[in-house]
């Protein structure tokens, strides 16, 4: 058994002609209210003058979008931008780092992009540093320089000691 899936479901139907409800009703009040000043104001400089800013509206919330968002969408924002309260704060004292500040976050300076596992063995720190690194194997070459010398000190603490070399004692000629 197959099912239909609904498509274009963000399309709204068409009632009234070209135009969907929403359309309908914009242009509806817009003519209404531009017929409703034509009648009731006694000079028609004045009632073209207040018509014009009607019609146009009517038209905007019909059919014009602002970045594929309806125009009454805009209007809303608009609205609650103008009416809600505003709250700026800006400090423009600036404090001086000490010294002391200073030297810590100079200390603490770790490479951009490359986070740092605290505590983590050699085996993941190696790791990390392959699958991540830097992209330029400096960190791996670090590594490498690093347990080169370890192992040479430890090589050297490990390697007896040879005696002084003493003198050949053969068989004596005196």
């Amino acid at each position: 058994m197959r099912f239909h899936v609904p498509q274009y479901i963000e399309v709204e139907n068409k009632l009234f002609g070209p135009l969907t409800l929403k359309q309908f009703i914009y242009i509806a009040g817009g003519v209404g209210g531009s017929v409703a000043l034509w009648f009731l104001v006694p000079y028609r400089l004045v009632a073209i003058v207040l018509i014009v800013p009607v019609a146009l509206l009517a038209g905007a919330l019909a059919f014009y979008k602002v970045n594929e968002k309806p125009f009454i969408e805009v209007l809303e924002a608009a609205f609650y931008y103008a009416t809600g309260s505003k709250l700026f704060i800006w400090d423009r004292r600036r404090k001086k780092p000490s010294k002391k500040a200073l030297e810590e976050a100079e200390k603490k300076e770790v490479r951009a992009g490359v986070p740092r596992l605290g505590g983590a063995g050699k085996l993941k720190s190696m790791t990390w540093n392959l699958d991540v690194g830097d992209g330029n194997g400096t960190e791996e070459r670090e590594m490498l320089e690093k347990e080169e010398q370890r192992g040479l000190t430890n090589e050297q603490a490990n390697e007896p000691q040879a005696a002084p070399a003493a003198e050949k004692t053969g068989p004596s000629d005196s």
